[in-house]
This record gives structure tokens, C-alpha cells and sequence, in this order.
């Protein structure tokens, strides 16, 4: 008997169909480096200039500016732009301290921040930095209280808590986000506990690569498949039930390719990778081809997958920014 489309909708769980209402495009990008500072701000410009809705830096301990200084030159620089970090690992800065700076730094920026919070995952800062590299289950619990140290924070109360892994007594949270009840919560991740853990808390949800292997290589690669990607948005769905359409889904690209050979790219792509040339094309964390295929791919990807916030590397955004002319807002 042949199914139709309507009803394997109807009869599909609830934490498998589609929000309801797509959400417009919009676009950020993720930056690492500048060689001074006024190379930064004119960045941050540039960015803003683009029609870029934010600028975002990871939190790492390689080549990179320190996240919480740079993010607040960019937003000085700026008067649209938001900043924020994709993300702070919760391992570098107990929560007390994390939260009094992500307050600081959206005071300071008028309410243009948004507080990217990560479990951590990269092996190699924590073994040349000496920080115990603990397993992916202990990490996540870790940011599990952490987040409700700096929520509980972000209210102004006295606050207390008392967990397996941060103590509180009695904290005041100051000064005061000012945005209500707190920044935008950015968390994400690969795996199915950090996903349902960012579909319960978080305000957007950023679907990434499995990274508990703790290094980038082919079998980390293959966890943005989009099959594999099919998976993770029913985790998300289904950990965050009726407050899904509240949810802003995001992914980060970590390759755009301005071609107009986008076969070719994606057969030296695949050979690479252990995938066929069509898995590359398809997967949500690399965009390739044209302006008009790479415009028609993310279409197809927020139908699909529900995702509208794209995030894109820092030395293609001038590249790509006829894609965000095309889709922003939209």
C-alpha cells in the first residue's frame, strides 16, 4: 500500500515534524584573530556593514584573541552588531566569575550579547593548558549546574545552590544583564545529552559534529551527515516539546566555497572524508557552488532541518555576503 506524504506527517511523533513557522534567515560570523586593533574594529565594521546580524568567537587556547576583551572592542566599535562566544568552555571560568563578565559585557554593549556556553570538547587545550581532561558525562554535568549558577545569577536575588560540582552561598548577581531575564543562551553540541541539555535551556540551539572523540578527523566528520543531522534535530525536538518554536536553530559552517565547480570541490572533499561527493553537498556544516546553489541549499536546509541561523567562517564573509543580501530576513 502506498504511504503519502500527508500521512506519514500526521502519524509522525510530535518531536519529529517541523516547526510550525520558519523563522527568518539570519547570519553571524565566527572570527579568531586580528593583527591589531584597529584591524578588529574596522572587522566588526566590515561585518556589520555586510548585513551580518553578529560576530562571535570561540574559546580556545590556540591562535586566537582572548574572547571576552575582543567581543567587547567589536561591540564598541559597532552600534548594531551583536557579539558573543561560541563558546565559553565552562572548564576555563567557574560560573561566578563567567557570569559577572557576560553581565559586564551586556551592560557595556547596550544589550547586544549573547552567552555561548560549551561543555568543552578539545583535547589538546586542556592537556597543554594541565586542566584535567574529564569525560564527556562529567563535563556536561558540570555545565549542567553551571547553568544554574549563572541564570540564578542573572535574577538579581541573593542566590544559593549546592551541587556535586559548585557550591554558592548567598551571591548577589552584579551588575545586572540588561537584557531580561538574561542574554540569549547559545548552547549546542553532537551528541544526544548535550542536545536535549541545549533544547531544555537554551534560547539558540547551535547543532554541531559529535565532538567527544575530542579531535577533528574523519569519523568526527562523518557525525554531520545529514541522516545523522535527521537524528540530532529529534533529540532536540523532542527534549524541548511545546517551547520548540521559541527555539532558534543554528548550525556553524566551517567550509564556504564561493565555485561555480561545486562537483569538483565535493569529489576532493568526499575522497578526503570517506563519503560520496552528494554527502558533502548535503551536509549542513559545509556550503559549496554558486550564489544562487548555495542560496537554494539553505532553503532546502531550513525546510528540512528547521535551522535559519547560519554562522560562517571569518575569511569568507565578504565571499558570501551576496548569500546574506539574498536570505537575511527573509
Amino acid at each position: 500500500m502506498r504511504v503519502s506524504p500527508v500521512q506519514i506527517w500526521v502519524s509522525a511523533p510530535p518531536y519529529l515534524r517541523a516547526v510550525s513557522q520558519p523563522r527568518p534567515f539570519r547570519f553571524a560570523v565566527q572570527e579568531h584573530r586580528a593583527p591589531s586593533a584597529g584591524a578588529w574594529k574596522d572587522k566588526a565594521r566590515q561585518v556589520e556593514s555586510l548585513g551580518y546580524s553578529a560576530l562571535y568567537l570561540p574559546d580556545h587556547f590556540t591562535d586566537q584573541m582572548g574572547p571576552i576583551a575582543a567581543l567587547m572592542a567589536a561591540a564598541d566599535a559597532t552600534t548594531s552588531l551583536r557579539v558573543g562566544s561560541l563558546v565559553f568552555d565552562n572548564d576555563y571560568r567557574h560560573p561566578v566569575v563567567l557570569a559577572k563578565e557576560a553581565a559586564t559585557l551586556d551592560m557595556l554593549s547596550d544589550g547586544r550579547f549573547d552567552l555561548g556556553l560549551g561543555a568543552g570538547w578539545l583535547a589538546t587545550d586542556y592537556e597543554q593548558a594541565g586542566i584535567p581532561f574529564d569525560g564527556p558525562g562529567k563535563r556536561i554535568g558540570r555545565l549542567e549546574e553551571a547553568l544554574q549558577v549563572i541564570k540564578g545569577l542573572f535574577t538579581g536575588k541573593p542566590f544559593s545552590f549546592t551541587g556535586e560540582h559548585y557550591q554558592v552561598k548567598a551571591i548577589e548577581g552584579s551588575p545586572l544583564p540588561v537584557q531580561k531575564p538574561h542574554p540569549p543562551i547559545v548552547l549546542g553540541g553532537g551528541g544526544p545529552r548535550m542536545l536535549r541539555l541545549a533544547a531544555r535551556e537554551g534560547d539558540i540551539v547551535n547543532v554541531n559534529f559529535d565532538l567527544r572523540e575530542g579531535r577533528v578527523s574523519r569519523k568526527l566528520v562523518r557525525t554531520g551527515l545529514a541522516e545523522a543531522t535527521d537524528e540530532k534535530l529529534g533529540w532536540i525536538r523532542e527534549a524541548a516539546g511545546d517551547r520548540i518554536d521559541s527555539i532558534e536553530l543554528s548550525v556553524t559552517i566551517f567550509l564556504a566555497n564561493v565555485t561555480d565547480d561545486r562537483e569538483s570541490v565535493a569529489t576532493t572533499m568526499a575522497a578526503g572524508f570517506g563519503t560520496e561527493p552528494g554527502d558533502v553537498l548535503e551536509m549542513p556544516h559545509f556550503l559549496i557552488g554558486t550564489v544562487d546553489e548555495l542560496v537554494d541549499a539553505l532553503k532546502r536546509r531550513r525546510d528540512r532541518y528547521g535551522v535559519s541561523f547560519v554562522i560562517v567562517p571569518g575569511d569568507v564573509a565578504e565571499l558570501f555576503a551576496p548569500v546574506v543580501a539574498r536570505l537575511a530576513g527573509t
